[in-house]
This record gives structure tokens, C-alpha cells and sequence, in this order.
């Protein structure tokens, strides 16, 4: 059988993948109250499960927080940060605090994402061990993002926590890493933009700054 018979995209499917990938949003407004059937988080979860891993090593742990308790000291685990990083950023501190950074209140679905001790995988990964299992952790979350964007959910990645205090709230074992508050659930609706552009925080650099042919070049790469 040819490749290109073999379990081919019509133009439609094929578009509909670059659509989603366009449309995906790190979301940080949700409309609180709200629930992501069983079946509907079953999907996206398995989605998640189906992203590439080098050496197939799957370096991704789901902690799904339910206990309302535990969502709070998340909260303020995340709150402190968001001050530390305020104080961080000088002149700009008053602007970030205006920001909304997160949606840990009001999302239907709260899940950490972990990274677990190192299992000892060596194919792929001798020269970066901990390079390739972040690698291999973001592309699960990649996963997650367009799925949900696919089921018109929003998604937002949080990374604004000390490791350590989540990693004792979440009771995470010796070597065990969070890399991320993952705030999943029904919105209003998508921003037509990246909020940071929106906001006129960060605007998003063309492609053409950033790719440069056969070696480095200061000039397009800086």
C-alpha cells in the first residue's frame, strides 16, 4: 500500500486540522459553574495519551484535582508567584498585575501535569535525559490544547507556582516535577488572539525572524 493510501486527510479533514492548530488559545476566562462530561474529558484525556515520547518513554503523571480544599491552596500557591513575578518585572510590575493569568477559580477541570522520576530511558535521550522528557511532556499537552480546542473547550497552561510547595501539596514522590496547572472547561468565548497581544504585553515575532538556514545567523536569530 502507498503512503498516500494509507489512512489519507481529504482537504477538508486537512484544513480542519491547521484550523484548530490557528485557533488555539492559552485561556484564562471560564465560565464558572460549568462541568466537562465524563465521556467529553475521557477523549481529550486519551488524545493526551496519544502524543509521541522519545524512546517511548511517556514521561507525563495527570493529577486531577477535585478536592475543593486542595484547589484553594493551589490558588495561593499561584498567587504568591504572581507577586514574586510582579516584583520581578520592575517598571512593568502594575501592568502584569492588571493581567489576568489564570482561571484556576473558575475552570470546570483543574489537572496538574507531572513530570515523573526519571525511568532511565536511554534511546534518544543519552546526550539530554531531562531535555527530552520536558520535550515529550509538552507535546501531551500540545495534544490536549488542539483536542480540546477541537471540543470548543478552552485551555490554559499555568506555570506560575514555586515547584517545590505544589510538588508538597500534591504529595508528589522524590524526583516527581509539576510542570504545569492545566485550567480546562466550557467559555464565552476565544480570544481572537493571543491575549498577551491583545493586552499589547508581547506581540508574536513572523516566521521569518526566526528561521535561518544551515547555521546560526545573529542577525535573524538575535
Amino acid at each position: 500500500m502507498s503512503a498516500d493510501a494509507q489512512h489519507p486527510f481529504d482537504e477538508t479533514e486537512r484544513d480542519a486540522v491547521y484550523r484548530a492548530i490557528a485557533l488555539r488559545r492559552d485561556t484564562r476566562h471560564f465560565k464558572p459553574g460549568q462541568m466537562v462530561p465524563e465521556a467529553q474529558l475521557l477523549r481529550l484525556l486519551q488524545a493526551m495519551h496519544q502524543a509521541p515520547s522519545v524512546g517511548l518513554m511517556q514521561p507525563w503523571r495527570l493529577l486531577r484535582i477535585r478536592a475543593a480544599g486542595l484547589r484553594a491552596q493551589i490558588v495561593s500557591v499561584v498567587e504568591a508567584e504572581r507577586q514574586a513575578t510582579a516584583a520581578a518585572l520592575g517598571e512593568r510590575s502594575d501592568e502584569f498585575l492588571r493581567l489576568k493569568v489564570e482561571g484556576l477559580r473558575e475552570c470546570a477541570e483543574l489537572l496538574a501535569i507531572v513530570l515523573p522520576p526519571d525511568d532511565g530511558t536511554v534511546f534518544g535521550r543519552r546526550s539530554m535525559p531531562r531535555e527530552m522528557a520536558i520535550a515529550s511532556l509538552g507535546c501531551a499537552v500540545q495534544n490536549l490544547w488542539l483536542a480540546a480546542r477541537a471540543e470548543n473547550l478552552g485551555l490554559g497552561w499555568v506555570s506560575m507556582f514555586e515547584p517545590r510547595q505544589l510538588a508538597a501539596l500534591l504529595r508528589l514522590p522524590e524526583g516527581a516535577q509539576p510542570l504545569g496547572l492545566l485550567c480546562l472547561g466550557p467559555v464565552d468565548s476565544f480570544y481572537e488572539a493571543p491575549m498577551l497581544e491583545l493586552e499589547d504585553w508581547r506581540q508574536r515575532r513572523p516566521l521569518d525572524e526566526l528561521l535561518m538556514n544551515d547555521v546560526w545567523s545573529a542577525q535573524d536569530g538575535n
